[in-house]
């Protein structure tokens, strides 16, 4: 990635004399003789660091600093100054200043100060990283032609920087392409940002993904950054993006048209450099024919199309997935788990209406409550065991069939409703907590 530095110097042979010694390392230096300037091209572009005299035409350096942490806060700001103090020092500091140099300087000095900060912002930024996906970077597990397809999709899209919108039902696994699509990008030491936009009030959604100034509303005692700029240099994903309301899709088809933000109640723009990636299990398209979705943003979103394929579509992968699950826990459990033939091919022929995740959560059940590390068919849950012909699996009671049925047309309603559970709820007929209960149950 490009490292982009501004010096705003007005002693015009040092500020020449830095911006030479810059660009000699590689680095891409820009340049401002007064304050003025230097915050005019703050809020034009980003930087991951400015170096700055204290004594500055126009705009002085410590205003500078002020303004430039409250426009850009993850730059890093060095203070320069022919006229040091201590007491210069600690104030420079206090408002927000990375470092204080005094002048004369020697050129290599200064680039030891910088690929320090720089090497810090690195540091800071996969924090954030991690923290977001942690327990994201699992392997995409299949050798089905369709999943084929779609790893070979993920290689050809990763080193682009075009958007990409994910498609699939619920529990496919389109969060872990996402992240694939991220870690094998020339962005992947960069912020893996994730925002869920069905989770967030539609009132606080604006404020999450753009951040908001200090006194914007009532309750805004500071100034908050966004996930946008959190993800600077890196990639967001916007996860359920379906359920973004329609006020605030203008706002975002604005962000990718213009690769800026403005957070709620500022009034200047702010430049992004994010890659954006969105996944859903709605239809887009048909939310489209509704009215529930803007047709130009769908456009802009979709450059680069990934539908992920029902686990029922690729029963192929069904027992490389349970083998790789059975490990897992295994591991965790100082265990080695196996699978009969009876339960491999009880498994294999499920349809798993909860695809991957529904797979995942079963497995994890049996090897908890399995009395052996070899699964057999009786280990496994009712739903899965009736798979089998009635020849190839043993009776079941009223109580068990009963139960079995419950579950499938809860599955069914989960999935008609596309996981909003007050709708599954009405269309079964119950209490939202009544189908909380229930699921909860059935392990879904």
């Amino acid at each position: 990635m490009t490292i982009r530095i501004l010096v705003a110097e007005d002693e015009e042979i040092m500020r020449i004399t830095v911006l030479d010694h810059l660009r000699n390392q590689g680095w891409v230096a820009d340049e401002a003789a007064t304050g003025t300037t230097a915050l005019e091209l703050v809020r034009k572009n980003h930087y991951e660091l400015i170096l700055s005299d204290i004594r500055m035409p126009g705009i002085d350096g410590e205003r500078l600093l002020t303004e430039v942490k409250r426009v850009a806060p993850r730059t890093e700001v060095v203070m320069m100054t022919a006229h040091g103090s201590t007491d210069n020092a600690v104030n420079c500091l206090k408002k927000g200043a990375a470092d204080y140099i005094l002048k004369p300087f020697d050129l290599d000095d200064l680039t030891f100060r910088i690929n320090r900060l720089l090497e810090m912002q690195r540091i800071k930024a996969r924090c954030v990283s991690l923290e977001q996906c942690c327990g994201l970077r699992r392997p995409l597990i299949g050798s089905s032609p369709a999943m084929e397809k779609v790893l070979s999709l993920i290689s050809q899209v990763a080193p682009a920087d075009s958007s990409v919108l994910i498609q699939g039902e619920s529990g496919t696994g389109k969060e872990l392409v996402a992240a694939a699509i991220h870690y094998e990008s020339r962005r992947a030491d960069k912020p893996y940002i994730r925002v869920n936009c069905a989770a967030i009030p539609a009132g606080l959604m604006e404020s999450a993904l753009f951040g908001h100034e200090k006194g914007a509303f009532t309750g805004a005692d500071k100034t908050v950054i966004g996930k946008f700029e959190l993800a600077d240099q890196g990639t967001i994903l916007l996860d359920e993006i379906g359920d973004l309301p329609l006020e605030l899709q203008v706002k975002l088809l604005r962000v990718l048209q213009e690769r800026e933000i403005e957070r709620v109640g500022g009034r200047n723009t702010i430049p992004v450099d994010v890659r954006v990636i969105c996944a859903t299990a709605k239809d887009l398209a048909d939310q489209v024919q509704k009215g529930h979705f803007r047709q130009d943003l769908y456009y802009r979103l979709q450059v680069i199309p990934i539908q992920i394929p029902p686990l029922r579509q690729r029963p192929g992968d069904i027992l490389e997935l349970a083998t790789f699950f059975l490990r897992e826990f295994g591991d965790e459990r100082g265990m080695s788990f196996q699978l009969s033939p009876e339960a491999r091919q009880a498994l294999e022929q499920y349809p798993y209406p909860g695809n991957v995740r529904e797979l995942r959560n079963l497995l994890e059940r049996v090897s908890v409550l399995a009395p052996a590390p070899k699964i057999q068919l009786w280990d496994l849950p009712v739903e899965i065991r009736n798979t089998l012909d009635d020849s190839d699996s043993e009776a079941d009671n009223l109580a068990a069939t009963v139960a079995a049925a419950e579950r499938k047309c809860i599955l069914r309603a989960v999935e008609k409703s596309a996981g909003n559970k007050t709708e599954a709820a009405a269309l079964l007929g119950i209490s939202r907590k009544n189908l909380w209960e229930k699921m909860k149950l059935y392990g879904l």
